[in-house]
Order: structure tokens, then sequence, then C-alpha cells
């Protein structure tokens, strides 16, 4: 990444990286659905080649990715330097998955996703709200 964030001001985006494809076009289609800008990645290399992020938004990542996992991913994004909060998802959250993820700041959401919490926390991370952990 040449330049971590834009520097245009411009409506949120969140950020969806999941290898999972039908999740990446289901969530895209949701958040289009509720009006949100989003952009979606197959994989944290796809992310991280992609140059400037957004300003303003949030991250929405899958544990589970090829290569490197979505809070390493997280990690990493935050030690270039930025600071769009980040929302953890996966299936199952173990409890080394649940500290580490409680280490960064990042809430869990699990699959599948029931009712509208993910959206939820998609409004409030980009709100600049934190979030409610997982139990």
């Amino acid at each position: 990444m040449d330049q971590l964030l834009s520097n245009e001001t411009e409506n949120p985006v969140v950020i969806i990286v999941d290898d999972d494809k039908a999740i990446l076009h289901s969530l895209k289609f949701a958040l289009d659905t509720e009006g949100l800008e989003s952009k979606v990645y197959l994989n944290a290399a796809a992310l991280l080649a992609e140059g400037a992020l957004p300003q303003r938004g949030c991250l929405v990542v899958d544990y589970y990715l090829p290569t490197m996992d979505g809070l390493q991913l997280v990690n990493h994004l935050r030690a270039a330097g930025v600071t769009l909060p980040a929302i953890l998802m996966t299936v199952r959250a173990t409890n080394a998955v649940k500290a580490r993820a409680a280490a960064l700041g990042v809430p869990i959401v699990e699959k599948p996703f029931l009712e509208n919490g993910l959206l939820t926390d998609i409004r409030n991370a980009i709100a600049g709200q934190t979030p409610p952990r997982s139990p």
C-alpha cells in the first residue's frame, strides 16, 4: 500500500473481506439495499494491494482467510496507521479468538447472521460508537 488512507472526504465505505463469494455477494447486496457503500475482497492480499483506503467506514473481516487470518489483517492495517473500526465474522469463535479480538478491540459477529445484528454493528461502527462485544 503506497498510501493507506484516501485524502478525499468521502461517504463511509464498508470494506468486506471474506473468501466465500456467496457471503461477499449477500453482504454487498444487503448493504446496498440499506444505502451503504461497500467494497468486497476475497482475501487479505487483495485488500492490501488496493492502495488508498477510505478514511470513513468500517472493516468487516472473516476470521478464516487464506494466508492471514482476519485478526492478523486488522493488526497489520492498524500497524500501518489504518484506524477504521473493525468487526470480525466467524462461524465459531474459540476462547483464543475471543481473547485476541478483545485485545484489538474488535467485536465478533458469528455466522450465520441473525436478524440485523451485523447491520446494527456496522452502523454503530460508522457512527463512531463501539459495537457491543460478543459474550
